[in-house]
């Protein structure tokens, strides 16, 4: 009787207390069906307009005036192109000048140009409300040469390794001993600090690649152990040196070989879309943040614009791979305008919200929805199937739902001979409304005119719709007696 009320007990808690279940396990499931949106703060919005010595809109190396309460603004837009998640650059108090966050001068307080702590906590509330988590960049690597804890001779390295000519954000930045336990222990304290007093739902590492591997190690494990379903997202800044990230637990983790390659092969035509594959072939790690560019690299749209694409063209065919292939699609803002940048500061312009292509906003919905909608997308596994030229055809398959993606980056129609479909089956396309069943030889061809791409939902053969049919029949009929009866008439009044 004890052992069956014990059981009774347990069973309630899991039911009303479903987190009690270990958290990792769901994490690896859910993390797959996110679509993260990329925030600068200072270039987003600014919402309190506020006057401050530091704002100079027409500088770029100041502050602009973004801030939370600008986001709060924007939140229900950001949700209505299917985001689930935001990260925000860092929010800590930085030197002057410092509007990208990686000059830090207090790692507890927020930077006052953002707003205050409770006005961050209010943006957290907000998004979560409309089921968006928020995600903040952490920089464990770097401090302000103005910070106190700067003049720590055994907290700093003094062979100083920043490269400013590459990296002109941290100009006036040190890089941290992570060797040193005092160290290690007060950047644990940090972002313990910021996941208690928000209650965000995750942390970005900053440039995860250059910190220390056992300092990394440690600092993530931490992390993980004082909050299991804690997301952590690693970015990186080189496609060297990411192989022990795979090892730690990260969530997600960016890979600059498989976003320049994405850079590289759409914007241009003519280029294989079988590259980015035999990228992403190579991988050890699958848990990826899919991305076009960043905040620290050229803007896509500006690539392809020099190579003379269409904005539309380029962009259908970029979100249509982000978003059906495995990984996690991460997009920097103004991405949905569009929005152009060559270097260091030009890609971190402020947001330009009456600016814009509608049809392209419409597309970002599009694909989120059909990522959301179709499961395969998010968890199923990944084989390229065909290719001619420019284009690929990829198959994703999950718990019995399969589907074809098709993108084309050729400046020719182009087509593919799909087999070993069940030829009491049919291909329905999910973009253009495109029906392709078996020939007589089972065989299922698909045809897809330039520059352009289609997904295909596998279902069972619906047949000769009657439904369509009969309508557009009798209205033909209805047309062509309505014709006769009129020349009838003619004649007889003749």
């Amino acid at each position: 009787m004890k052992r069956l009320f014990t059981i009774i007990v347990l069973s309630g808690l899991l039911l009303y207390f479903p987190w009690l279940v270990t958290a990792e396990g769901n994490n690896e499931t859910s993390i797959n069906e996110e679509i993260i949106y990329d925030i600068i703060i200072d270039r987003f919005n600014n919402g309190k307009q506020q006057k401050s010595n530091q704002v100079r809109p027409d500088d770029l190396y100041a502050y602009h005036g973004g801030d939370f309460k600008g986001i709060i603004m924007k939140l229900d837009d950001i949700k209505s192109l299917g985001f689930t998640a935001i990260t925000l650059s860092p929010v800590m108090a930085n030197a002057e000048d410092g509007f990208h966050g990686y000059w830090i001068e207090n790692f507890y307080e927020t930077e006052e140009q953002f707003g205050s702590m409770e006005e961050l906590k209010q943006l957290v509330k907000e998004a979560h409300n409309r089921d968006i988590k928020v995600i903040l960049e952490m920089v464990p690597n770097y401090v302000a040469k103005t910070n106190p804890i700067a003049k720590k001779q055994d907290w700093i390295n003094q062979g100083n390794n920043i490269q400013v000519e590459e990296e002109p954000w941290l100009e006036e930045a040190l890089t941290l001993n992570q060797s040193n336990p005092e160290v290690v222990d007060y950047l644990i304290d940090v972002a313990v600090f910021w996941i208690k007093e928000t209650e965000v739902d995750g942390l970005k590492i900053h440039a995860a690649d250059r910190a220390n591997q056992d300092f990394l190690k440690t600092y993530t494990t931490e992390l993980k152990s004082i909050q299991p379903d804690l997301i952590l997202l690693a970015n990186v800044s080189s496609e060297a040196n990411m192989d022990h990230l795979s090892e730690m637990p990260f969530d997600l983790i960016e890979n600059k070989k498989l976003q320049n390659a994405l850079s590289e092969v759409l914007s241009q035509v003519n280029q294989p879309i079988a590259n980015i594959y035999d990228v992403w072939k190579e991988m050890e790690n699958n848990n990826t943040l899919t991305q076009v560019d960043d905040k620290f690299s050229e803007r896509f749209s500006q690539k392809f614009s020099e190579e003379g694409r269409n904005i539309l063209t380029a962009w259908k065919l970029a979100l249509t791979y982000m978003y059906t292939t495995p990984g996690v699609p991460y997009i920097y803002q103004g991405s949905e305008l569009p929005m152009f940048g060559k270097n260091y500061p030009e890609m971190m312009y402020l947001m330009q919200f009456n600016s814009g292509e509608p049809e392209l906003k419409e597309y970002f919905t599009r694909m989120a929805s059909l990522r959301k909608q179709f499961p395969a997308l998010q968890h199923g596994d990944f084989d390229m199937v065909a290719v001619d030229q420019g284009m690929s055809v990829f198959k994703r398959s999950y718990e019995g739902e399969t589907l074809y993606i098709v993108i084309n980056n050729d400046e020719e129609s182009r087509q593919a001979t799909l087999t070993g479909i069940d030829t009491n089956s049919q291909l329905r396309g999910l973009l253009g409304d495109d029906l392709v069943r078996a020939n007589s030889d089972g065989e299922f061809k698909i045809g897809i005119s330039r520059e352009s791409q289609e997904v295909y939902i596998v279902e069972e053969n619906s047949g000769i719709n009657w439904l369509f049919i009969i309508p557009i029949a009798v209205v033909f009929l209805l047309f062509v007696g309505s014709v006769i009866h009129l020349s009838r008439k003619q004649k007889q009044q003749a």
